[in-house]
């Protein structure tokens, strides 16, 4: 049991979106992916995500969730194309046991964001990078990533963004090139378990650290998550595995 959990939940048409959100409430999974056939010819699926709290822009692990739901079902199909509302065209291709999900790079610069620093823990970042809905905060460690308790109530208050904590992963357990905790307390989440919308961001960030295109991630969350990252231009491919442990139906009133 590692990685993140994510329901998927393949549909004929749209529901509303109150209904679309009271069932992500209902699953209490980080994320629940909706999926409605794409009748446009720009992908094979419509794809939206809903945490209990709220819909978001991106979500990585439950896209790759979503992927290996569609291509579980046909062994000889090796991609499938979401279009989303917010993220464009994203993209999950089958590699032997595992997927690689393809997602925008999304990049960060050198920002100040002081009043933020002190609700994370009394670790110190010594870089923080902002854009968009993601914040990086940089630290001379793993164990000051690790040691990091978070005021989650103050965090909330920022909203549906991501505070990213980070640090070389130099004499973690993982092994792992890169070590992150990611928390979006806004969206309902305190600590995310695995978020590959989070190492769209960071991969961007550690490819120009570390001087190559491709290494090795680890987010210590409680359950654990591993990733394989590279940036290709604009792209971040994100290589992972999924296991499907329940299916059924879930029945509307």
């Amino acid at each position: 049991m590692k990685g993140n959990q994510a329901a998927v939940m393949m549909l004929e048409a749209w529901l509303d979106d109150a209904t679309l959100q009271a069932i992500g409430a209902e699953n209490m999974f980080a994320e629940t992916a909706f999926l409605v056939p794409d009748h446009t010819g720009a992908a094979d699926f419509e794809l939206r995500w809903f945490t209990p709290a709220v819909e978001v822009a991106m979500c990585g692990h439950a896209t790759l969730a979503s992927g290996h739901v569609v291509l579980a079902k046909d062994p000889m199909r090796g991609r499938v194309t979401f279009a989303t509302r917010q993220a464009g065209i994203l993209e999950v291709v089958r590699d032997g046991e595992r997927y690689v999900l393809s997602l925008p790079a999304m990049e960060t610069a050198p920002a100040p964001f002081d009043e933020a620093l002190p609700l994370l823990g009394s670790a110190v970042a010594h870089e923080v990078w902002r854009g968009g809905e993601y914040n990086i905060f940089f630290y001379d460690s793993a164990a000051d990533v690790l040691s990091l308790t978070p005021d989650f109530k103050a965090l909330a208050s920022y909203g549906d963004v991501q505070f990213i904590a980070t640090a070389a992963g130099t004499g973690h357990a993982s092994g792992a090139d890169v070590v992150s905790r990611v928390f979006v307390p806004g969206a309902g989440i305190d600590e995310d378990a695995s978020t590959g919308s989070a190492h769209a961001a960071l991969t961007a960030f550690w490819a120009k650290r570390l001087g190559r295109a491709a290494f090795s991630a680890h987010q210590a969350s409680a359950r654990g998550a591993d990733f394989a990252c590279r940036l290709e231009g604009d792209r971040v491919l994100l290589g992972g595995a999924c296991v499907t442990v329940v299916e059924g139906l879930f029945r509307l009133p």
